[in-house]
């Protein structure tokens, strides 16, 4: 079994896994302000539990993205730099794909059978949502709708889902509401660090490593802010309407 070294703080939750040939070891803890100082402690204590080092691995993964942008950028970061010490590949995961993956592994543990298209809708802030549509087979996952920024209404003209993942169904409750009865909806997280390790052995397999250098965080937001010219310019134009 291949060693993979596993990180993503693209949410508020930290989360680092290891897959060795002993297994999986996983770690969840506080992200946020928190994640650029505790993930490289925590992914070199898991790397101890196992017996490794960083030479032993195979490839460091990271959630790319989207999600937080400086969560992305501390993943992003701490990857290549680790598979860059090391010589070593990295494997660029979707954050979104990994709260399918836990909606899945949540779905397995109940006995339900997924639907597709499994729609992930992730609280975005500034009332937007990240969304992206997957199905999922013997072979792993598949995006049907790749990832993207969207309001609430824009969502729910957009997309006719059959389960629904992700945060956005606690934070905006006009997007549940419009949600038809029969819809199965996974709206918290069971194990992220656990989604994290399965995605990233599924891209080993699927041969999609690529060069450290390459690594780069994915945005589907690039602004996060006005200017004040440009909130000046909007208050006046909002004076201005009858």
């Amino acid at each position: 079994m291949t060693g993979l070294l596993s990180l993503d703080s693209s949410t508020e939750t930290l989360a680092v896994a290891l897959s060795y040939p002993g297994g999986r070891l996983l770690y969840e803890g506080a992200g946020g302000p928190m994640a650029s100082e505790r993930m490289v402690p925590e992914a070199m204590q898991l790397l101890a539990r196992a017996g490794m080092n960083l030479n032993e691995l195979d490839a460091v993964a990271f959630a790319a993205g989207p999600g937080a942008f400086t969560g992305l950028r501390t993943a992003c970061a701490v990857a290549q730099g680790l598979a860059l010490g090391a010589n070593k590949p990295v494997l660029a995961l979707d954050s979104l794909m990994l709260v399918a993956e836990d909606a899945h592994q949540q779905a397995l543990a109940t006995g339900v059978v997924l639907p597709t298209p499994l729609w992930v809708a992730v609280d975005a802030r500034m009332n937007e949502i990240y969304a992206a549509a997957y199905e999922r087979d013997e072979a792993g996952w598949r995006t049907l709708q790749a990832p993207a920024l969207y309001s609430p209404a824009a969502l729910q003209s957009h997309w006719q889902p059959a389960a629904v993942a992700g945060n956005a169904l606690p934070a905006l409750d006009e997007l549940r509401a419009g949600l038809n009865s029969d819809v199965l909806v996974w709206p918290q997280s069971a194990s992220r660090a656990l989604a994290l390790a399965v995605l990233a052995e599924q891209a080993w397999a699927a041969g999609l490593q690529m060069d450290a250098a390459l690594a780069a965080p994915v945005y589907v937001r690039n602004k996060v802010a006005q200017t004040t010219a440009e909130r000046m310019a909007e208050r006046s134009a909002a004076r201005a309407q009858p």
